[in-house]
């Protein structure tokens, strides 16, 4: 199974974040996780909040 950094990573690195993946973190959080996915979690909340990542779901539902 990724872990949570691993999903991360990859959204960075693309700028962005499918429903696929965003489903998958859904998942992760709800096991237990280190405080390197932790930050790297925050990181990506950050990237989407700044616009550095888009997300899959937010641009099917229309919200920019």
């Amino acid at each position: 199974m990724a872990r949570i950094r691993d999903v991360v990573q990859k959204a960075l690195a693309t700028g962005y974040l499918t429903v696929e993946a965003e489903n998958q973190l859904r998942q992760l959080l709800t096991t237990r996780y280190d405080l390197e996915d932790f930050n790297a979690f925050m990181t990506l909340q950050e990237a989407a909040m700044t616009g550095k990542v888009k997300q899959e779901s937010r641009e099917q539902c229309g919200i920019k």
